[in-house]
């Protein structure tokens, strides 16, 4: 497989449970760098939680954040990219106060919440920037919001169906996420594949969520991880094994290293 960029999803692709990278995805990049392939980190994380990653593997290349709201420089962190969402806030907050759930909104100048959680207190560790509001964000005073974060603890498709109007959803296990109409991390990729002068074809997705389906199907190769349910693995060519197992660093490993020729599953 000769490919010249990948795009590299964090949670449940790059990550383990506890949020670390394995030693031998580590190594995998690496390698995968040193043959000039292009790598990538295209994510739902905002920037703070996801340049210290970027960091540890070494990588120069822009950053793919928030689901493709933005895009930011591999050295200096600057916005390069930005897609703001704009829903009817009274309506939103109205509709989210009538039922039990947490809302974060990420905006182009920090997080604001409506209560702090154990993802948050991991985000402030690792980003070392607190939310810029806690408590009733129908008095909070925000601007440029580039995703809406709602979680419920469940599937809420009746609840998400309610905003498809005015956003592009995104439903997960635990609730959905609302970001700018036409907006993806495909988008970003787009834009990423056209300032490098890559075509599609020559790419490599990799990822595990509903918000890398798009992605997944648009590249040359879209691989899913084995922890992926049903519906992103049927939009993948390949599909690969757990992020607990290695899955990002085997797919590597068995088709993209050119000077590998055996390895141990």
């Amino acid at each position: 497989m000769n490919i010249r960029a990948m795009f590299v999803d964090m949670d449940g692709t790059l990550l383990t449970q506890s949020n670390k990278i394995s030693q031998r995805s580590l190594e995998a990049i690496n390698k995968l760098n040193n043959q000039g392939v292009k790598v990538f980190l295209a994510t739902g994380r905002h920037y703070e939680v996801t340049a210290p990653y970027h960091k540890e593997i070494g990588l120069r290349t822009p950053m793919i954040c928030l689901n493709g709201a933005s895009i930011h420089d591999a050295l200096t962190g600057s916005t390069m990219q930005m897609n703001t969402v704009q829903v009817n806030d009274q309506r939103f907050h109205d509709l989210t106060a009538l039922n039990p759930c947490n809302v974060i909104i990420h905006t182009a100048n920090g997080i604001y919440c409506k209560e702090i959680n154990e993802e948050i207190d991991y985000w402030t560790k690792v980003g070392k920037i607190p939310p810029q509001y806690v408590g009733d964000l129908r008095n909070a005073k925000y601007q440029d919001v580039l995703k809406y974060s709602v979680r419920t603890g469940k599937t809420s498709p009746e609840l998400s169906a309610l905003f498809k109007k005015e956003a592009k959803v995104i439903d997960w296990n635990d609730g959905f996420e609302l970001i700018a109409p036409h907006v993806s991390k495909w988008s970003g990729i787009k834009t990423l594949l056209k300032a490098f002068r890559i075509s599609p074809n020559d790419a490599v997705a990799i990822g595990d969520g509903p918000n890398d389906i798009e992605m997944l199907r648009q590249v040359g190769t879209g691989v899913a991880m084995g922890n992926a349910s049903l519906e992103v693995k049927v939009a993948a060519d390949f599909v690969t094994e757990h992020h607990e197992e290695d899955g990002l660093a085997k797919f590597i490993e068995r088709y993209l290293l050119k000077s590998v020729k055996s390895f141990v599953v």
